[in-house]
């Protein structure tokens, strides 16, 4: 194998296939998208990582997504943790993220707080949605686990084992200045999985975590550094390099570009509360007339006016 070259480091997916291990992965580096992300908000630093974290994975995820307009989501959500809620998703290449938290609860944890301290006993759900197949297709694809594990990293790492009987790695890696802000955080993953030989009749791989193909390549990609998927001088195939320059082929594919992309829309908003009865518009309403609308994932707020709507 012969390191390619590419002259962007970051904010990127990177597929690659090792065919003679029926292995599949995907790196990821997150800085200038990452930093706008999360200077919507003023987190707290202990929520910043753990948003970051998110939204690693999510890129992830969601770049294995074949299908122009298909999204994919991630939420972690509890009714008793010092993070209530977090939220982030992809779509063609466009990256969000927000979380709700009580931030009494969070100045109280330490900076190496563990993911039951953040979230308590709360879950994880992945949703994919994909163009409809067939009129039965709903195009949605939704696996719920438990937060477990000592990281987001890990309970989606558990999420594929237990509900897709598929044996997975994930490793996130997060390199943050506390209190800039988002403005110093960058954020790397990879992601390796071993796919079922699909031979009618044939043992279903995907089932099997002992596999020696499955072995090898978990000990190969198990010792990769948190520096080497945060460092944006060092390319992504120069990590696969590393790993893997001893097997046969690795065919690697790059991605398109990753990017803030938030869908709010004021039309939209507009045309939801217009389908709202006059008075419960009017009580919405401040003294000024004005329907503020906030975007949870932007920080935009859009006032809309009770005569605009009207008019």
């Amino acid at each position: 194998m012969t390191p390619p070259q590419s002259e962007t480091f970051t904010d990127r997916p990177l597929r690659f296939f090792i065919p003679s291990r029926d292995t599949r992965g995907r790196l990821v580096r997150l800085d200038k998208t990452l930093s706008e992300i999360l200077s919507a908000h003023r987190y707290p630093p202990l929520v910043e990582r753990t948003l970051a974290e998110a939204l690693v994975l999510t890129a992830l995820l969601g770049s294995s997504l074949k299908d122009a307009g298909g999204q994919l989501t991630l939420q972690a959500q509890t009714d008793e943790g010092a993070i209530g809620l977090l939220v982030c998703d992809y779509k063609d290449g466009a990256l969000r993220g927000y979380a709700q938290f009580d931030a009494d609860r969070i100045a109280s944890l330490p900076q190496d707080a563990t993911l039951f301290a953040l979230f308590g006993k709360g879950y994880l759900a992945i949703t994919f949605d994909r163009e409809k197949q067939t009129a039965k297709d709903s195009g949605r694809y939704q696996g719920i686990v438990p937060l477990e594990g000592s990281s987001l990293a890990d309970a989606a790492q558990h999420y594929f084992i237990q509900s897709e009987q598929l044996p997975t790695l994930i490793r996130v890696g997060i390199d943050h200045a506390d209190g800039s802000g988002g403005a110093s955080c960058v954020a790397g993953g990879i992601l390796l999985q071993h796919l079922p030989e699909g031979e009618e009749g044939r043992e279903r791989l995907q089932a099997r975590l002992d596999h020696p193909h499955w072995q090898h390549i978990e000990a190969l990609a198990g010792s990769i550094r948190d520096d080497e998927l945060t460092d944006k001088s060092l390319p992504l195939e120069e990590i696969a390099w590393r790993l893997f320059h001893e097997e046969t082929e690795v065919r690697i594919e790059e991605g398109s570009g990753l990017r803030k992309g938030c869908r709010c829309d004021e039309a939209h908003i507009r045309d939801v509360i217009s389908r709202f009865p006059e008075d419960e518009r009017a009580e919405m309403a401040d003294d000024a007339g004005n329907i503020a609308v906030n975007c949870e994932f932007c920080s935009k707020s859009y006032p809309i006016s009770l005569d605009s709507l009207n008019n």
